[in-house]
């Protein structure tokens, strides 16, 4: 209900689009039709790479959206590792997760984290109730910023606002307050939970933006690492090294790829993945164009 049209005009509105995530069918070749967590169990370290492996296992690790924010989203707070496999069961992972700002309109806000002094008794009798509003921090933001956004902190995002996601492979989400929309079956509270999730002590990370030509480290953690390629006219040359894959999505231009005698042209909000026994390949811009790098 809080989606736009800018990611789908034909049919809005259209809230997000998962682009990168466990559930993707491979495009051609000779895996072509297969999901990304069918080829992870088959051949996990050449697709995922050692990082991953040792931090969550052969499952593919990360799930990367593109969200169109026309209203205000819920209130809401994710567990993380330790507190989702408590609440929900074994083979949950928590939702620590990053935000890049992509577009936004003037005085576009977030939600992220407590006012400072806020008291944890006080937020938890404020769990599902309007006056939670009084409680949280709003932070005003601008595209090209990130926000390193932990789990267990109380967050949301605002109206006019288009933003690029990557989070860990997990989709529990607490709702601890909705704008007093109607509950449905499929929109509900979830105030018990969030009880025991919900840290008041929580903050997010902002990260200004980065104008730098090359490689940028926007944002780093043993969950993911998110990284802006900001490309003049040049080639460059990247290298999973067995150890990781690389998730791209191109957010500004275009970019050609190449990996030994295979080519991909990407437009602007295309993704790629590279898999981590790739090794070395290379992206060439016509123009100017700036990519994000998600990986481990």
């Amino acid at each position: 209900m809080w989606g736009g049209a800018r990611l789908r005009p034909k049919v809005v509105p259209t809230a997000e689009a998962w682009v990168v995530y466990e559930k993707d069918l491979v495009a051609n070749g000779p895996l072509a039709g297969q999901t990304l967590d069918s080829l992870a169990g088959q051949d996990p370290a050449g697709l995922l790479g050692r990082r991953p492996l040792q931090n969550s296992g052969a499952r593919f690790p990360l799930l990367i959206k593109l969200l169109d924010c026309a209203q205000w989203l819920s209130l809401q707070v994710h567990p993380d590792n330790a507190l989702a496999e408590a609440i929900e069961g074994l083979g949950f992972f928590g939702k620590t997760e990053a935000w890049h700002i992509l577009e936004a309109e003037p005085d576009a806000r977030i939600i992220a984290g407590m006012r400072p002094g806020v008291q944890p008794t006080e937020l938890e009798a404020a769990l599902g109730k309007k006056v939670l509003l009084d409680l949280v921090q709003y932070h005003t933001v601008h595209a090209g910023e990130t926000v390193f956004m932990p789990a267990r902190t109380i967050h949301a995002l605002g109206p006019g606002l288009l933003v690029y996601e990557v989070q860990q492979t997990s989709d529990l989400t607490y709702r601890v307050y909705d704008w007093d929309r109607p509950q449905t079956g499929g929109r509900v509270l979830h105030v018990e939970k969030a009880r025991l999730t919900a840290d008041s002590a929580a903050r997010c990370q902002l990260i200004p933006p980065s104008t730098t030509t090359g490689m940028a480290r926007l944002c780093q953690s043993s969950f993911f690492n998110l990284d802006l390629l900001i490309m003049n006219d040049l080639m460059t040359n990247l290298d999973t090294a067995g150890e990781t894959f690389h998730a791209l999505t191109v957010i500004e231009g275009s970019v050609h790829l190449q990996w030994r005698d295979f080519h991909l042209d990407l437009p602007r909000f295309a993704s790629a993945l590279i898999p981590a026994v790739c090794g070395a390949y290379s992206l060439n811009s016509p123009q100017n164009s700036r990519l994000l790098l998600a990986s481990l």
